[in-house]
């Protein structure tokens, strides 16, 4: 446990974001016992143009403009900055000395706005905590010369074309000059130790609380008049992520078995021979309180998560919200997904997926759903963070 110091967080998602962040997470954990400033991303200048009409960025140049104030306390223990600076938009630029020109320039005016909110709060001896932000953090450790600086990747950014450009090179090397990084997944945390010795898988929190069976009162609707066994999913259908064959596969294969897909389609979905699949029922979007109700009533969960170099580190959050619901669960086999092993029932092929399914509805029940449980709920934010601390502890103890 690390206790009454100062943590600045920075990110790739700031703390007014649409959705939700693991980074977030994090940081609300550890202003449970320390005091913490969650720095947001400051606007760039194609930002400004492209998504002016958007009301958080409307905010955001109110803030700069000093119509609203850019340091507000969220908690008893974190502030939240909106730094008052724009920084020029270099992600794509092709020469690399051209690209370390500008981003510390970008860099510097960051730093300048954080170094204003330390000398507010009079925070010390800070340590920064920051949350794949390779451009914009590449240059903090120095500017900002925190006791330790933490790089987080939870995210194989690298592999996704807005990051290749520049990013392959600046991550390595701002993993390289970190005092520790720390990876939600094991896939990443064997990645970063190529660059920094100082490298280690911490797990991945994750709140299920809402994903309770005692909480579920009332089967939803839409899936009363479904036959059963249902075999489902729950979350984005998106083709980058997501393979479609083995969808196609198992509806095929066995026609008796329901195929309900509950989230939002991309063009590759609608557009895909699962519609014409009579026994494929896609329940479109819920909201996040509606999807426990639907899981509740799964015979079988999936995650037919397709390997590319986006999806093989990632953490799969889904998972953890499967088992803690006690499903019976068949994914895709990665090095991320070592970790539920034990607890789930993984696939290399089609094939794999067809007999798998077969093994889960056969051999369910209620010892192992009890112990699905017990393991995904041990996946909290405080455990999370807990393990966080003790690497930075780690090397804060050991011989310089």
């Amino acid at each position: 446990m690390i206790k009454n110091r100062d943590f600045i967080v920075v990110g790739l998602q700031a703390l007014d974001s649409r959705i939700g962040s693991n980074c977030i997470n994090i940081a609300q954990e550890i202003a449970r016992h320390n005091r913490v400033l969650y720095v947001n991303y400051p606007l760039d200048r194609l930002t400004k143009i492209r998504e002016k009409a958007d009301p958080l960025i409307e905010r955001r140049i109110r803030i700069n403009k000093g119509l609203e104030p850019d340091l507000v306390q969220v908690s008893e223990n974190m502030w939240n900055l909106f730094p008052k600076t724009t920084l020029e938009s270099i992600s794509q630029l092709p020469f690399n000395s051209l690209f370390d020109f500008f981003n510390r320039i970008n860099n510097k005016r960051f730093a300048r706005e954080i170094k204003k909110a330390i000398k507010k709060l009079n925070f010390h001896n800070y340590f920064i905590f920051n949350d794949s932000d390779m451009f914009r953090g590449f240059y903090l450790k120095e500017m900002l010369q925190p006791e330790l600086y933490i790089y987080y990747t939870r995210d194989n950014l690298i592999a996704v074309d807005f990051w290749k450009k520049q990013g392959i090179r600046i991550e390595s090397a701002l993993m390289a000059k970190s005092d520790l990084v720390v990876a939600n997944s094991t896939y990443l945390a064997d990645h970063a130790r190529q660059f920094n010795p100082h490298s280690y898988y911490v797990g991945q929190g994750c709140d299920v609380s809402i994903f309770d069976t005692n909480l579920i009162k009332t089967e939803p609707a839409d899936l009363q008049q479904i036959k059963r066994p249902i075999i489902g999913y729950i979350g984005a259908l998106f083709s980058l992520r997501l393979d479609i064959d083995v969808l196609v596969y198992l509806a095929k294969q066995r026609p008796d078995w329901q195929i309900v897909l509950v989230g939002p389609e991309d063009d590759a979905f609608k557009n895909s021979e699962l519609h014409s699949i009579s026994n494929v029922i896609f329940l479109g979007s819920k909201k996040m309180e509606e999807l426990p109700s639907y899981l509740n009533y799964f015979d079988v969960a999936l995650n037919p998560q397709k390997l590319n170099e986006v999806t093989i580190g990632n953490y799969p959050r889904k998972i953890d919200e499967y088992l803690a619901m006690g499903k019976p669960t068949v994914a895709t086999r990665t090095k991320a997904m070592d970790v539920f092993a034990d607890y789930t029932y993984l696939a290399d092929t089609k094939e794999d997926y067809l007999q798998l399914v077969e093994k889960a509805l056969k051999e369910n029940n209620s010892e192992l759903q009890s112990a699905r449980e017990t393991f995904a709920k041990s996946h909290t934010w405080e455990n999370n963070v807990l393990e966080i601390y003790n690497k930075m502890l780690l090397l804060m103890q050991s011989p310089k």
